[in-house]
């Protein structure tokens, strides 16, 4: 549950910053169709949450 505000939350204001800067393109797009997913509790969040939760938990496996 942390994750997902914490992503949420990171994803706002990424997004934020992307419209006040004017240069939405590809990759901010991506970032707020996944800001949009996480809002709107779509029938897909469930799934982009997963995934992210499966890349978080990636990048916490790997040991430096």
């Amino acid at each position: 549950m942390a994750i997902s505000l914490s992503v949420v939350l990171m994803l706002g204001i990424i997004l934020v910053v992307l419209i006040r800067g004017g240069s939405i393109k590809t990759g901010p797009a991506i970032v707020a169709i996944l800001f949009g997913f996480f809002l709107a509790s779509t029938d897909m969040a469930p799934s982009v949450n997963r995934f992210l939760n499966s890349i978080a938990d990636t990048i916490n496996e790997i040991t430096f």
